[in-house]
């Protein structure tokens, strides 16, 4: 008799449009991106298996490079998984990559940073094309005075003042790497680069720098907020439709 298979940790790498998903996680009576790969597990195997992902995004938030790692007893090759999984997914998620990894391996805990880039459509008139990856601010930016803002955010702080009322984390002290203000004609985007994010704080983050860029804060009292850690003297939580998650740094 052949020898039953051995337990195996995968790694995914997972595209996804979470327009129309309430967010990352499994939720009874509701559409999610871990309950669609559960789903599509199940499908293949007949198992019921836990897919971890690096990280929780919310509702309307997008990923490039979502990682997600999964405990199973199968002998389909990576490439099997590969093709059936994207056959039994919704057209919005797709996976781009399954690996091997040692047994233990966790994709949230192993993680050592995450970048994430929000866009806005910054003209008077919206764009249908853009509207499920951007936000639209019609007001004329000051790209200057939000890049000199970044700037003040870059390195180790307590960033309090940047998360939801419902964040629960003990510890707000988080490292910003990289806060990259970029603009193409009408398009901005920021990329963030950071050890660990607290809920909601990109968006926060976002929302702002729009607010300096409308000129309705200067750099100075961003950095304020560093100190003073009042939530209510930052800038509105950007829309969810702006945000993706990019890449998970190992």
């Amino acid at each position: 008799m052949d020898a039953p298979p051995a337990p195996r940790t995968l790694r995914l790498l997972v595209e996804y449009d979470g327009t129309d998903f309430a967010g990352w996680q499994r939720q009874d009576g509701q559409r999610t991106v871990q309950g669609c790969l559960e789903k599509a597990f199940h499908a293949m195997t007949g198992q019921a298996i836990l897919v971890r992902g690096a990280g929780r995004t919310d509702a309307g938030v997008h990923a490039e490079g979502q990682v997600a790692s999964v405990e199973l007893v199968s002998r389909i090759p990576n490439l099997g998984f590969l093709r059936g999984l994207n056959t039994h997914l919704p057209p919005e998620i797709a996976v781009l990559d399954v690996a091997d990894m040692p047994a233990g391996w966790s994709a949230r805990h192993d993680a050592r940073g995450k970048i994430y880039r929000y866009q806005i459509w910054n003209h008077p008139v919206r764009s249908p094309r853009h509207a499920r990856r951007s936000w639209h601010v019609y007001d004329d930016l000051d790209t200057h005075a939000m890049r000199a803002a970044a700037a003040l955010l870059l390195g180790e702080h307590d960033f309090r003042a940047f998360r939801s009322s419902d964040c629960d984390r003990k510890n707000t002290v988080r490292i910003l790497r990289r806060f990259d203000v970029r603009r193409e004609g009408t398009l901005l985007s920021f990329e963030i680069e950071g050890t660990a994010f607290l809920r909601n704080m990109v968006r926060i983050l976002a929302g702002t720098l729009v607010a300096v860029g409308k000129g309705k804060m200067t750099p100075d009292q961003v950095q304020a907020l560093l100190t003073s850690g009042d939530r209510t003297q930052a800038g509105v939580t950007a829309p969810p439709c702006g945000l993706t998650l990019v890449r998970v740094i190992y």
